[in-house]
């Protein structure tokens, strides 16, 4: 009994582990390829007259798209260790074939996005297609190739009862959900809007007037991804990170206790307690900085 649980502890430390990597991956790839939230203003940008070096290839929300991408890496793993193949072989030649998926999804999305904005003067810039989308694709077969590497933990070495493509998709839409909640504040507000002051958020006049420009010329994508593996990749990883370690642990931990119905209640415990601290947060900030307003200058 003792030896089970001090398995299922390391087993789920390892996949927190992984999917700290994952959430980082994923919220970095998203950014460098400006999909997510953020995306409507890169979008609109043409359309008010600002033309710009950013890779556009959203064609679905993160959600649905790690959701595709980790099913379809899990579901070609699991089909080929139905064949004999050594599992971390398998794993590796099921999300190489999905990354190559989602480059095909990025290069058509790109291409797609900017002919419809040809109108507004936006041009496709090769360049940028043959860099950002190998950029991208490291990034996403390192975030799948995790994701899909956890879910086999979970159904190799915990006995999880749903097949690898199931928890694939399943962990895939929640891999896309914790990026997006959590990574993509930092490239909507902090980067793409650095000339607004802090805190004044996006007035209607801004909309579109994103910035274009970097250090030494114009901003492109890998500028984003620099800023995002600092501050949103890492924000992303331990969100995604502890969405697993907990789920994992209070099941290993709880399964036993009241035929199952004990890491249900631990669960929702641990809702609870989250909301709480939440809310204990915003309205702590709320009190302290208040909404934002203009400087007084003295006549």
């Amino acid at each position: 009994m003792v030896d089970n649980i001090v398995f299922g502890i390391g087993i789920t430390a390892l996949a927190g582990a992984l999917a700290a990597v994952a959430g980082a991956a994923e919220d970095v790839e998203s950014d460098i390829g400006s999909q997510g939230d953020p995306n409507s203003q890169v979008q609109l940008a043409p359309q008010m007259g600002f033309i710009h070096r950013i890779f556009n290839k959203a064609v679905a929300g993160e959600p649905p798209a790690y959701g595709l991408w980790c099913a379809l890496g899990a579901g070609i793993a699991w089909a080929f260790m139905a064949m004999q193949f050594n599992p971390v072989l398998a794993i590796i030649l099921g999300c190489a074939l999905a990354t190559f998926v989602q480059g095909v999804y990025a290069t058509t999305a790109y291409l797609g996005r900017t002919a419809s904005l040809a109108k507004f003067g936006q041009p496709v810039y090769i360049d940028i297609l043959k860099s950002m989308t190998s950029v991208t694709m490291a990034h996403a077969f390192v975030a799948v190739f995790t994701t899909v590497s956890l879910c086999y933990l979970m159904n190799a070495a915990l006995g999880h009862p749903f097949p690898l493509p199931l928890l694939g998709l399943v962990w895939g839409i929640a891999l896309g959900a914790a990026g997006s909640a959590t990574g993509n504040p930092f490239y909507g507000k902090e980067r793409q809007y650095q000339n607004q002051k802090f805190g004044a958020g996006v007035p209607i006049s801004a909309s579109g007037n994103i910035v274009r420009y970097a250090e030494a010329g114009q901003r492109n994508s890998l500028d984003n991804g620099w800023f995002s593996s600092k501050l949103g990749g890492p924000a992303s990883g331990i969100c995604f990170g502890l969405i697993v370690f907990l789920e994992l642990w209070r099941t290993v931990i709880f399964e036993k206790v009241g035929g199952g119905w004990g890491s249900i209640i631990v669960g929702v415990i641990m809702i609870l307690i989250f909301a709480i601290v939440d809310r204990y947060i915003e309205t702590w900030a709320r009190k302290n900085y208040g909404p934002y307003t203009t400087e007084e200058t003295s006549a």
